[in-house]
């Protein structure tokens, strides 16, 4: 059941312009309510009078390619909330180049306006300068003359903002906003420095994010370098001859799915193996490699429960969904510190989550996570759970891991054959400078979290004491 805030009470002006309706759907509407309330405030512009400009790029014919060269990496409505953008598809430049309204800018809040989905918030980050992004996504660019752009997303991602563009979606089976439909949301103005103070914090967040990308690319970087196989770095996957034709002598009953032969997949498992390496399985030896246990959600109240990340949302910056009560379920739901999990169940598709990794430190030892998830635990205390995020979030280790699958649909990763996985091994101390740049990483995740709950605090404060 749905009641009206206490701090947004129903008024009688409100039944006025409802026609005198006695039904509560227009009364207890999150939209309407949120109008209600920001048309408290002393001084509110139109969202169109503080932006340069509100648009989506319009649809297009795309062509793609793999080549790095001759592509630009494109974000779909779904990308925008990634925390990592390294493995992003790429339409070719000449698609690119024949649609002007396609690359982002750092500063501009994008709405998601299309899908089940539509009227979510984020960022442009300063790894989105230059990308490609779908028409399925909103760009809100701000007149930087007239508010500042960490303070213009600050409000349109609070709980003041979202439900007034979530109230413009329309449609049954593919929902839909316009920038039509959000031009005239009322921003709320504030003096004293409030706004400048959220989007400094804003804009730091956003730098912490960019240290953190940088930091986990370069760790992966450093590993294969030092490992002396830094070709592998460049796999180009696509690129070689394809898995047709071949033969294997002496198949055993261990699979026999020729996906796990692959002879592109065993020719990088020989250059792994060419230099010093452990097993994965021999590493995790007293730690622990095998998926979670299945246990019943009972869903609870933020304030008494646990948000629990599934595959899809483990990869999100800032992930959302359901919460539930971590009483009621067994203990090894939470994940130890430094555990690395490897979304293990899913299909082929390239853009797909299936075999990508998860680390797990710092503030997200908070959440709960699924039994979808493969569970990477180090028992070698020379071999740091942040040094085999380093190797497993590689596209060797994504390529090398989707050969060893197994299932129909649902696609899982080999028991076997993921124990066999080799882990290149450098010396002592590059292994330690490796895994503390993804811990440094890691806390600066976190320090940008902290920064922009803190940017959110600090608007909450401003609107409710101005709506007094």
């Amino acid at each position: 059941m749905k009641l009206a805030s206490p701090d947004n009470p129903v008024q009688a002006s409100w039944l006025a312009e409802q026609g005198s309706r006695l039904d509560p759907g227009p009364y207890v509407s999150d939209a309407y309510a949120a109008r209600k309330y920001l048309g408290r405030m002393p001084h509110a512009e139109p969202l169109h009078t503080v932006t340069a400009r509100i648009f989506h790029s319009g649809r297009a014919t795309r062509e793609w390619t793999t080549d790095p060269a001759h592509g630009v990496p494109f974000l779909g409505s779904a990308d925008i909330f990634e925390a990592d953008l390294t493995n992003l598809p790429r339409i070719t430049k000449r698609s690119f180049e024949k649609i002007p309204n396609l690359p982002l800018e750092p500063g501009w809040t994008l709405v998601t306006r299309s899908g089940m989905t539509a009227g979510r918030v984020t960022y442009a980050r300063l790894s989105m300068a230059g990308a490609a992004c779908s028409e399925h996504v909103m760009r809100v660019v701000p007149d930087l003359a007239r508010i500042p752009a960490g303070y213009l997303y600050t409000f349109l991602a609070s709980p003041f903002g979202i439900p007034i563009i979530k109230g413009g979606i329309y449609g049954t089976s593919v929902r839909h906003i316009e920038p039509s439909h959000v031009a005239d949301l009322p921003v709320p103005r504030f003096g004293g420095g409030v706004e400048d103070r959220i989007d400094a914090l804003i804009s730091e967040a956003m730098q912490l994010r960019q240290r953190y990308e940088d930091g986990v690319r370069e760790a992966t970087r450093d590993l294969f370098v030092s490992a002396g196989i830094p070709e592998l770095l460049d796999l180009r996957w696509h690129d070689q001859e394809r898995d047709l034709g071949f033969t294997i002598e002496r198949p055993t009953a261990l699979s026999l799915r020729a996906l796990n032969y692959s002879p592109r997949a065993r020719r990088v498992i020989d250059t792994l193996r060419s230099v010093p390496h452990h097993p994965l399985g021999n590493i995790c030896k007293g730690g622990y490699l095998g998926s979670g246990v299945r246990f019943k959600r009972v869903d609870a109240n933020p304030e008494h429960g646990a948000r629990l990340i599934g595959q899809r949302q483990g990869f999100w910056l800032r992930p959302e969904g359901r919460w539930i009560n971590p009483n009621e379920a067994p203990a090894d739901i939470y994940a130890k510190d430094e555990t690395v999990l490897v979304a293990a169940q899913g299909t082929l598709g390239e853009t797909e989550v299936f075999c990508r990794p998860v680390f797990v430190t710092g503030t997200w030892l908070e959440n709960v996570y699924t039994q979808h998830f493969l569970r990477v635990v180090s028992g070698d205390p020379q071999v740091p759970g942040a040094y085999l995020f380093a190797f497993l979030r590689s596209e060797v280790a994504f390529r090398m891991l989707r050969s060893m699958s197994t299932g129909g649909k649902q696609q899982d990763i080999h028991e076997s054959l993921r124990a066999d996985l080799p882990v290149p091994m450098v010396v002592a101390a590059d292994r330690e400078r490796i895994a503390g740049v993804v811990r440094q990483a890691y806390r600066d995740r976190d320090d940008a979290d902290r920064k922009e709950d803190e940017a959110f605090a600090l608007l909450d404060k401003a609107v409710r004491e101005a709506a007094r």
